[in-house]
C-alpha cells in the first residue's frame, strides 16, 4: 500500500568508488524501507520494485555500468514515511516490473512520485544514501 505521510529526509548522493559498476541504495535509517526504481533506455521507461532493506543494509538495484544520466527512486518506510518527488511513474503494491509511465491508472497500476537522481554524464556506478531526517551527521 502506498502511504501518504510525508517524511522530510536528508538524502546524500555519492558516486561509488569501487571497480564494480552498479546502482546501489543504502538504507542508513532506523527502519525497514521498501524501494522502487525507474529509468529510461532513451526510448522506453521502466519502473520496478520492491526491494525491502533492513536498517544499515545496502542493496544493488541495477547491475553493471550505468546506461543513463538520470534515475528515479521512491522509498517508504514501515512507519508510513516516504522519500518521493515529482517524477510520476507506475507502481503497484506487490513486486512489479512495468514498461511505460503513461496511463498508470487505466492500466491498473498506481501513480507514484519518484525523486530524481542526476548521476552525471560519465558515472559508471552510483550509490544513494537514504538517511533518517534527524540523524546526526557522520563525524
Amino acid at each position: 500500500m502506498i502511504r501518504r505521510a510525508v517524511l522530510v529526509a536528508a538524502l546524500t548522493f555519492c558516486a561509488a568508488g569501487s571497480a564494480r559498476a552498479d546502482f546501489r541504495l543504502c538504507n542508513n535509517t532506523s527502519a525497514r524501507v521498501s524501494v522502487a526504481i525507474a529509468y529510461t533506455d532513451g526510448r522506453n521507461w521502466l519502473s520496478e520494485g520492491w526491494w525491502n532493506l533492513r536498517p544499515s543494509v545496502c542493496e544493488t538495484l541495477l547491475r553493471g555500468p550505468l546506461a543513463a544520466q538520470y534515475y528515479y527512486v521512491y522509498a517508504m518506510d514501515e512507519r508510513g514515511g516516504e522519500w518521493k518527488g515529482k517524477a510520476f511513474m507506475c507502481t503497484r503494491d506487490r513486486e512489479f516490473r512495468i514498461d511505460g509511465r503513461e496511463d498508470c491508472f487505466a492500466r491498473g497500476f498506481d501513480r507514484t512520485g519518484f525523486f530524481e537522481i542526476d548521476t552525471g554524464r560519465d558515472a559508471k556506478s552510483w550509490t544513494v544514501q537514504l538517511t533518517d531526517p534527524n540523524a546526526a551527521p557522520a563525524q
